[in-house]
Order: structure tokens, then sequence, then C-alpha cells
């Protein structure tokens, strides 16, 4: 039931990108938003468009706001990868932005792609006035110095800290880099629907968190060609992960109550929400 709904999720996504990125002119730039947000799981995405059903909201008009998510989340890849910050050179199996193109594109494509995300939401499709600026609103401060660069902020700053950071401090860093877009993910339905967004922002926070010490497992355990890049970065760079600090069998349990602590959060939607629980389940049992 999950993998059918994230695929239908992912197949839509790429749909409206296709016809949106297709209106713009044809130039390095665009050709170069559109090569970066081909691929991946979608994640992000599938929970604005699932979160909305589960307030009757239709995917109408939640597939503008999964798509915008899917838009910010690309821009930060492209910026993430370049040389001034993690330095990669391979995002979902493919060259990455800046060395298929330049320094130059990579950049302008991310600040596009990031543009593009509060249009999406902006459009009248998404709904009523107040709709969209609570949806423009939440991802401003989910993306921005209070969440994902906050977080990427204080991702580099550790790289050159004389201290490795504590649990608490990794935990903060995290709820920030990955965590915050994942939470406006998961109560965009909610927001939409101008419903209570407590049961979800707690389903999310524990799945965000889920989310990256999975990630740290993986950067441990995991096969580089399945991931499609690099992996053991943080153990060469000396980085304070969850797996350093808690190692890696209780790193796997945290990660397992925090899943069991999602679904919980849940109960409120009893069965309707099986898709999110297993959307849960499937965070820490990836293989990229």
């Amino acid at each position: 039931m999950f993998a059918d709904s994230l695929a239908g999720a992912a197949q839509a996504i790429e749909a409206r990108f296709d016809a949106v990125l297709g209106a713009l002119p044809d130039l390095p730039v665009t050709r170069a938003m559109a090569y970066t947000t081909r691929g991946g799981k979608r994640l992000r995405g599938f929970l604005v468009l699932e979160s909305a059903r589960l307030h009757g909201i239709g995917a109408d008009r939640a597939i503008w706001p999964a798509t915008a998510i899917e838009a910010l989340h690309a821009y930060s890849l492209v910026h993430d990868d370049l040389p001034c910050m993690d330095d990669d050179d391979l995002r979902r199996g493919r060259p990455t932005v800046h060395l298929k193109w330049d320094e130059a594109t990579a950049v302008l494509a991310g600040d596009a792609l990031q543009a593009l995300a509060f249009e999406l939401i902006a459009r009248p499709e998404t709904g009523p006035d107040s709709a969209r600026a609570a949806l423009c609103l939440g991802l401003a401060r989910a993306s921005g110095a209070r969440g994902m660069v906050l977080g990427q902020a204080l991702d580099i700053g550790a790289e050159t800290a004389p201290v490795p950071l504590t649990l608490a401090e990794i935990t903060a860093l995290q709820a920030g880099k990955t965590g915050a877009l994942i939470e406006w993910s998961a109560t965009a339905g909610a927001v939409m629907a101008a419903a209570d967004t407590a049961p979800l922002r707690a389903y999310a926070q524990a799945v965000g968190l889920a989310f990256q010490i999975a990630d740290d497992i993986l950067d441990v355990t995991g096969d580089a060609e399945k991931a499609g890049k690099r992996l053991q970065k943080d153990a060469s760079a000396n980085k304070a992960t969850f797996v350093s600090l808690l190692g890696l069998e209780p790193a796997r349990a945290r990660a397992l109550t925090l899943i069991e602590e999602a679904c919980a959060a849940l109960d409120v939607y009893g069965e309707d929400a099986d898709v999110l629980r297993q959307c849960a389940r499937f965070v820490i049992a990836r293989e990229t």
C-alpha cells in the first residue's frame, strides 16, 4: 500500500515538474533545474499528499505544495553538494550539478528552485489565501535560519569545532537540517484544512530524527552504488554522528523507538493513517 502510494506521488510530482519546468526558457540554468529534480524517493512530497488526503484535501490542490517541497529540497541538495559546502561529486547516481555544468549554474539553479517552491505554493490552485499564506510562512521558517539553513550552518561549524558535538547538540542540529522540511511536509495537509497540526507534528518530529539516524547508519553500513552517493564521509571528516556517539546497535534501537512513537502519534486518525505508519517504518528500512 505504501509503496504504491509513494510511487504514485513520485509520478504525479514528476509530471508537474515536467509541465512547470517545460514552460521555462531552454537555458543551461533551467536544464540544470530539470536535471536535479529528476529521481529521488519524493518522500517529502508524498507526505504532503498523504497528509492532505487524511484531511479531505484533494490531490488537485495538494500537488502544488507537494511539488514545491521537492523543488526546495532539490535546491538544498544542489547547494549542499557545492565545493564550498560538502564538495560532493555524486548525487542520485549522477554527477552533481556543479560538475555537469559549473558552480555558477549550480548556484543559480538552486536559487531558482527555491523561488519556484514559493511560486508553486502561492498559485491559486493551492486553495484559499489563508492556506497559501500559512504554507508559505511555514516553509520560509522551516527552510531558513530557523530551520534547514540553521542546521546546515551548525553542521559546517561542527567540522572545525575543537570539541565534537554532544548528542543533544546533534539532535538539535538535525531537527533543523533534516527535520524541519519533513515536519512542514507532514503537517501541510492539516494546515490546508485549518485543522490541528499537533498529531502530525509529533509524528514528523519522530520520523525526521529517525530518518537522520538511518542516514548515519547507512553512511557506515550502506552500499554506495545503491545509495547513489559517496558514503563514510562523516567518519573521514571526524564528525560526530548518532552512530559515533551511541554505537551502531543502540542507534538502530533508538531509531526503532522513534518509529514506534511516530506511529502512536497517529492514533487519533485510526486505520486511515496506516499508509503513514508504513512510511515511518520504511524510513529505517530503506537502503538509500
